[in-house]
Order: C-alpha cells, then sequence, then structure tokens
C-alpha cells in the first residue's frame, strides 16, 4: 500500500481476488458477511444501522482485540453492482472509501482508495491504515475462501 503520489491524503491498495466480482460485492452488500471480515485482525463487529442504498447509514462498533470498543458512522454514497462501492465514513478520522471492483480473468481487481480529510491526518494513521487495509482484504479473501452461503 502506498499513498497516491498527487494526494498525499490517499492510501491506495491492490488486489487480485480468485472470485468474480459479483461474489466480492455481494460481500459488502450481506451484513452477515461484512461483519465477519470488516476491520483488520482481531476485530469483530456488531452492526446497529445498514442500509446498503445511496445515502443509506452505517452505524457499528468493532470490537477490539484489546477489549476497546469504537463506534463508527458511515454513509453509502454510491453503490454500482457489482463494480464499486464508496463509502463516507463520517465518524473520526473522517475518510472516503472507494473500493473499485473489476473482472480479470474469472477473478477481481481490488483497488481500494482511502482518502482522509488531510494529508496531516493522513501522516498521523499512516502506521494503522496501511497494515489495517491489508489485513482488511486477507480477512475479505479468507471469508470468500469460505463460502458466503
Amino acid at each position: 500500500m502506498s499513498t497516491d503520489a498527487a494526494n498525499d491524503a490517499t492510501f491506495r491498495t491492490e488486489r487480485v481476488i480468485p472470485h468474480a466480482p459479483a461474489r466480492v460485492f455481494d460481500a459488502f452488500m450481506r451484513p452477515d458477511i461484512l461483519a465477519r471480515w470488516w476491520g483488520p485482525s482481531g476485530f469483530t463487529n456488531t452492526f446497529e444501522t445498514f442500509e446498503f442504498r445511496p445515502g443509506g447509514r452505517w452505524k457499528y462498533v468493532m470490537h477490539g482485540p484489546d477489549g476497546k470498543h469504537y463506534r463508527n458512522e458511515s454513509l453509502f454514497l454510491e453503490l454500482d453492482a457489482p463494480s464499486k462501492v464508496v463509502i463516507h465514513h463520517v465518524s473520526l478520522p473522517r475518510y472516503v472509501l472507494t473500493v473499485s471492483l473489476s473482472a480479470e480473468q474469472g477473478k477481481t481487481r481490488v483497488v481500494w482508495n482511502q482518502e482522509f480529510e488531510s494529508a496531516v491526518a493522513a501522516a498521523r494513521l499512516r502506521h494503522i491504515v496501511e497494515p489495517a487495509n491489508e489485513q482488511n482484504l486477507d480477512r475479505l479473501e479468507r471469508v470468500l475462501g469460505q463460502g458466503t452461503g
């Protein structure tokens, strides 16, 4: 993962996942599946509100391996099945996450762009965000490999 050279407030990572875009999109759309992989390693989630539609709210608590609880609130800005999910994290730290999914020989190229409010905020969080985003995608890949029944 690296910051975008044109915008020091954005972290970008790419990965090819061995599942079709519709299956990857489904892992965002279904709260029962999303709760299993969202967040870095060791975190679990409790969803309070999940309105998967443009303008819909997503309120949840991430439970850390340290026993702490982290309240989060986001808005779904754009949902274009099966190719794009845009989420505005409105609680601190604020950012817009744009996930683009494109078919690539029966697999999916996932492009994950997380843009913070400022380069200063991004720099302050880099040590957390870079490994956490990779762990998030590791978890997504693992959950999809287990089946999403």
